[in-house]
């Protein structure tokens, strides 16, 4: 039987690397027993595996719903570039979601304020907030013992898959998101834009070939602010909860961050030092209870 009548309005495209634990959760969270307000007749999930030593299982995938897919790309590339490039042009929807790292939970009303958020303009960009899982930032509670096994304690310790809002009340703002929704942002790590923006943008800058894509999200968050055509939208009340999972840039102390080199790559690309493009977003949707923790007075516009 087939699932779409017509072509699904979103594609989701979430990029794996060896992170079957992870992964579970996430793919979880994209599902319909999770998310609200949105039917799997109208988004489709791409669940792109780059280069992975240990690959997740195909049909494991697809138990997730009918709208699930996986595409595992044997590549050399460290870079996740390539991956989410191809899966946007394999994408049938009108409008692609992003999550560059797909170590990431979502909070249960991302996709359904997302579609609805297209409708604000000609050229959208819809974006949420980063945290992590953890009372601190995972670059500083990895010098403090914070582990996977940890994590899994803290995890156990709510009913986040019935109430992903209870994600807000074991989870810290990551460092690119200030102090909380209001706070100017470095990067979004689950964004929502037309598929047509996306390419003619040309994606993320495959250029950028370092471990994880170095600054590539954020220098894709600074192209689309430099543009005077897109119409920027933060989604209230809505986030992403990441996940340890020894990641590059995330899970190493500040002494072992890998920041230098990232630059260095980035300076090569663009040819000039990396500074922030930021301007304030219009606001969309409504701040649960579990989330008004993230609102800091001085933040406010």
């Amino acid at each position: 039987m087939r699932l779409f009548k017509s072509r699904p309005r979103l594609s989701v495209i979430v990029n794996f690397y060896n992170m079957r634990r992870e992964a579970e959760r996430t793919l979880y969270s994209l599902s319909t027993a999770y998310q609200q307000n949105i039917q799997a007749d109208e988004y489709e999930v791409l669940a792109i595996d780059n280069g992975s030593t240990q690959p997740l299982d195909a049909e494991w995938v697809k138990s997730f719903g009918q709208n699930f897919q996986y595409h595992h790309l044997k590549t050399g590339s460290v870079s996740p570039c390539k991956a989410l490039n191809q899966a946007a042009r394999l994408a049938k929807g009108e409008f692609i979601t992003c999550c560059i790292d797909g170590a990431r939970i979502l909070s249960p009303n991302i996709l359904s304020l997302s579609l609805q958020a297209t409708r604000l303009a000609p050229h959208p960009f819809i974006y949420t907030m980063g945290m992590h899982l953890g009372s601190k930032p995972q670059n500083l509670s990895v010098t403090e013992g914070y582990n996977q096994a940890v994590e899994d304690q803290l995890l156990a310790s709510i009913d986040w898959q019935r109430n992903g809002y209870q994600l807000f009340t074991i989870s810290s703002t990551a460092l690119s998101s200030g102090n909380g929704f209001f706070s100017p942002f470095a990067e979004s790590n689950c964004f929502c834009l037309k598929r047509s923006d996306y390419l003619q943008l040309g994606g993320f800058d495959e250029a950028f070939t370092s471990k994880g894509g170095g600054l590539v999200n954020l220098d894709f968050f600074n192209r689309i602010h430099e543009d005077l055509g897109f119409y920027p939208v933060l989604l209230l009340g809505e986030a992403t909860f990441h996940q340890f999972h020894g990641g590059v840039a995330t899970n190493v102390s500040f002494e072992e961050h890998p920041w230098e080199s990232m630059l260095k790559e980035y300076q090569g690309i663009r040819n000039k030092d990396f500074v922030t493009h930021y301007k304030p977003p219009n606001y969309f949707g409504k701040l649960t209870n579990e989330a008004k923790a993230f609102i800091h007075p001085t933040d406010h516009l």
